[in-house]
């Protein structure tokens, strides 16, 4: 038996797409990476950007032509696309730079153009369609029926999510919603983010490998009943009972006849967050789309008092594996001895000797030297590497546990020498882009768009920058990184509320070098003023920053006090759960700079 090498393989698939594409009478195809929740993880069995392009990465979108074949992606997977993808096959475009519309536009004027309904939003398609492409639905996709060895979707349990942790009942979510949709005069809404369905019903899974969801739709109605559409094999009577008489439950195969018996009725469809398919299949019913955010997103990502607890048990949990680590690896990081992937295995080590820790929340980003400079690298058998002494060893990491989810990067110097100069200036200026919106205070009505700039401020004094925004939602036990708020310069007007959860992550990136990341996740809390609401940030994370990476002159007064009483609680929370030798590692890691 003949087998392929990589570059014949990825073009073997290429003639198999375009032949198919050519057969159903288009001049080529967009194939996104996602899947039909349009999740940025996705199961294996949606990886058909991967299978098709080599592309591994959490987000892009290729174009296929007869002639031409383009992958776009957008800053924190530039370096890694062109890795992992051949330049015979794929060209590589910047996503936001050069948009897939408008790059199709200019390439293709006026062609017919497949996609799959499934995997792609009303509003992505609207993009599409307002470039003057003639945009056509394939049904069913026509890359899976080329992908042979394709792996069957994930049919993993579906467990209740304990009010212990939740805070808050099912109905009251189903209730407080459906109000809002019956006060927009809509008598449903499509909920189509396993995340979202997750989260108001009060259940868990584990379809994704970092993501806790059981994977499935619902429709919520305007008298809080709920139509779950779910594997059944994946519930079980005890899962049953816990969601109640007012969830009913049928197989996704199900989802196109009871759509159709919407006919006459107003459905909340999200035209960001939702597959094309839903609103095209309510229209052919004849239902009436209203054009809505997902009713759940806002109050998903206002966390209650008891998820807030549940956050900082979670950090302060997963704070003693990250301190352990460090310890460890200010020992290990001079021998030589240790490489990115063992590094990450360690890591993962000392936070499966935590209580209730139920998975990372993300692949570990374990990156040595120019290994760094790739923002979302991930290291595996093929790129593995030694961790060298006296370089950059970028670490970015994340937990799961049923309280809450974590998200950390800290970058260390492995030593024994002292680090260039170069490199801790523009890692002290990382940290007072950190600090500077950690101790930001603002006024209700803010969005994450308004404060970018605040982290970006002291590397923009250098004349530095860095291509990737500078904070994610986090979810509840959930996805790592939620919507609807963001801090980026691309981010939507949505004002930043009490209980949100997000990243502060500045970094520098230097192509071939290094790479420089320093990330805490903050929770936004009122803060007392005297006129107009204010809110301000509490600082989940609990971990130092590396010493020897700071220059403390570039730092001001503000921001070095900010930091000595910031290691001082780390180090009263941490050290008493730490053995001897990394308790030690601990008190001079976090000692007073001056």
């Amino acid at each position: 038996m003949t087998t392929l090498n990589p570059t014949s393989l990825r073009a073997s698939r290429l003639a198999g797409l375009r032949a198919a594409l050519a057969a159903a009478g288009v001049a080529g195809c967009i194939v996104p990476r996602a899947d039909e929740h349009l999740g940025e993880y996705v199961p294996p069995s949606a990886e058909r950007l991967a299978w098709l392009s080599g592309f591994t990465g959490s987000a892009g979108l290729a174009i296929v032509l007869p002639d031409r074949a383009a992958l776009f992606t957008d800053g924190r997977y530039t370096l890694q696309a062109a890795t992992e993808t051949d330049p015979a096959l794929w060209e590589r475009h910047h996503i936001q730079e050069d948009p897939p519309e408008a790059w199709l536009a200019r390439t293709a004027p006026g062609a017919r153009i497949g996609y799959d309904p499934m995997l792609i939003s009303e509003a992505a398609l609207r993009r599409f369609e307002k470039a003057g492409l003639a945009m056509v639905p394939l049904a069913p996709n026509p890359l899976d029926a080329l992908w042979n060895d394709r792996p069957p979707p994930p049919l993993a349990p579906c467990a209740p999510h304990p009010l212990a942790f939740a805070g808050e009942d099912s109905l009251s979510k189903r209730t407080r919603l459906a109000a809002a949709l019956a006060a927009a005069g809509e008598d449903a809404a499509i909920l189509s983010d396993p995340a979202a369905v997750n989260w108001l019903l009060n259940i868990r899974g584990r379809d994704l490998e970092f993501t806790p969801v059981a994977l499935g739709f619902a429709l919520l109605f305007a008298n809080a009943s709920v139509q779950l559409f779910m594997a059944p094999e994946k519930l079980s009577p005890e899962t049953r009972a816990w969601l109640g008489p007012d969830v009913t439950i049928a197989p996704p195969a199900a989802l196109a006849s009871a759509l159709a018996r919407l006919a006459g009725r107003r459905v909340r469809v999200d035209p960001s967050e939702t597959p094309a398919w839903f609103a095209a299949t309510l229209r052919a019913a004849g239902a009436t789309i209203s054009d809505s955010p997902d009713p759940s997103l806002l109050a998903k990502a206002c966390k209650n008092p008891t998820e807030q607890e549940g956050a900082r048990t979670a950090h302060r949990r997963d704070a003693v594996a990250v301190a352990r680590f460090l310890a460890w690896l200010s020992r290990a990081g001079p021998t030589g001895r240790e490489t990115e992937c063992s590094a990450a295995a360690q890591l993962l080590a000392f936070r499966k000797t935590l209580p209730g820790f139920a998975g990372e929340s993300f692949p570990a980003i374990s990156g040595a030297g120019e290994h760094g400079a790739i923002i979302h690298y991930r290291a595996g058998p093929a790129t593995d590497r030694p961790i060298r002494p006296n370089e950059a060893y970028l670490i970015d990491s994340g937990a799961q546990f049923p309280e809450g989810t974590t998200d950390i990067t800290r970058t260390v110097w492995t030593g024994p020498d002292d680090p260039p100069p170069e490199l801790a200036e523009r890692a002290t200026r990382v940290l007072a882009g950190n600090i500077a919106l950690a101790t930001l205070r603002f006024p209700e009505g803010v969005a994450g768009s308004h404060i970018d700039a605040i982290a970006r401020r002291a590397l923009w004094d250098a004349g530095l920058d860095f291509d990737h925004g500078t904070g994610h939602g986090v979810g509840s036990f959930l996805s790592v990184h939620e919507g609807p708020a963001r801090i980026s310069r691309q981010a939507p007007p949505i004002a930043l509320q009490p209980g949100m959860i997000l990243s502060d992550e500045p970094g520098f990136y230097l192509p071939g070098a290094y790479g420089i990341r320093l990330e805490n996740l903050l929770l936004v809390q009122p803060s007392p003023s005297n006129g107009k609401p204010f809110l301000a940030f509490e600082t989940l994370t609990l971990a130092p920053f590396a010493r020897r990476l700071i220059i403390p002159a570039l730092l001001d007064p503000a921001a070095r006090a900010w930091l000595d009483a910031y290691h001082a609680r780390v180090f009263d929370t941490v050290a008493p759960s730490l053995p001897r030798e990394d308790r030690a590692w601990l008190a001079t890691e976090t000692a007073p700079l001056s």
